[in-house]
């Protein structure tokens, strides 16, 4: 069992009742190496997903939105999980993550079945399932020519175990990462290929942390602290093939303290696999310091 899969493991206790435990190793970290008790949202996400899909009568998470109401603790937390329609394409269940008896994450998530992302699935192509075209990824750096982010300040808490930064690997374009240096770019855009640091099947729940993988788009204009999210909505289009993910996030608007940001991701067979809008506040800090 990788990391990720200890990390987001749910246990049932009951009819659509689930146990889980927020990871400190997929948590960022503050200046100075102080914790914030935050882990990364994607995680948060494919940790609820994983209790959804274990009691859902169909296999992908096609449509998901979550609102974080709170700052999740690195406590048990309980996922509770009640369906509002189960059809034969389509199943709707709402599902709260609660500690302490308040409610820390709470989503709707349709599932339903989607296909295998194959080769040359771009243009018109109808399949046995009806119309099917499908554009073609992002021009993008090949992961040689991109920098690895490794492990930056603020990684490792004071009590040396490793975040967030450290179980993912991420290699940003290098036009993207000026933050790095204290020369931002002027756009709020982030674009790399994401991947875990330990090998693992790239499934649903991996898609889950890729849309929210990716330094905040507004670190390209100079706000590099933790922004934290409000509402993410991610839809899932197909099963991605296996190896990277080339993830690419942009902004709409920034304004008043918070930002909007778009997210596609793209497998290595270069087929659109997931897709994500999420609005967030603004974060203020030193550059390195957090992640989303």
């Amino acid at each position: 069992m990788t990391i990720f899969d200890e990390a987001t493991a749910v246990a049932k206790d009951g009819e659509g009742r689930y146990l889980a435990h927020p990871d400190r190793r997929f948590a960022l970290t503050a200046p100075g190496g102080a914790a914030l008790p935050v882990v990364n949202g994607g995680v948060m996400l494919a940790t609820m997903l994983r209790a959804v899909l274990d009691c859902s009568p169909l296999p992908h998470p096609v449509a998901t939105s979550a609102h974080f109401l709170r700052v999740p603790k690195l406590t048990q937390a309980l996922i509770e999980v009640t369906w509002l329609k189960a059809g034969k394409t389509a199943a709707t269940a709402c599902a709260t993550l609660t500690q302490e008896d308040q409610p820390v994450l709470v989503a709707t998530v349709t599932t339903g079945a989607v296909p295998l992302s194959e080769p040359a699935m771009h243009g018109n192509a109808p399949d046995g399932a009806g119309l099917s075209w499908t554009g073609r990824a992002p021009a993008m750096p090949a992961p040689q020519d991109c920098v690895s982010l490794g492990t930056w300040p603020g990684t490792s808490g004071a009590d040396g175990i490793a975040g967030y930064a450290a179980q993912v690997s991420m290699l940003l374009d290098p036009a993207v990462t000026g933050w790095r240096r204290g020369e931002p770019s002027g756009v709020p855009e982030m674009r790399g290929y994401f991947s875990f640091a330990e090998p693992r099947e790239t499934d649903a729940l991996m898609l889950a942390v890729a849309v929210d993988s990716l330094p905040p788009v507004v670190f390209g204009l100079g706000a590099t602290g933790w922004a934290p999210t409000v509402e993410l909505t991610m839809h899932m289009r197909l099963v991605p093939a296996q190896g990277l993910l080339a993830v690419q996030a942009r902004s709409r608007h920034v304004s008043g303290g918070w930002f909007d940001e778009e997210a596609e991701v793209w497998d290595s067979a270069g087929n659109l696999v997931a897709q994500s809008r999420q609005i967030a506040r603004v974060g203020r800090g030193r550059p390195g310091t957090a992640s989303a």
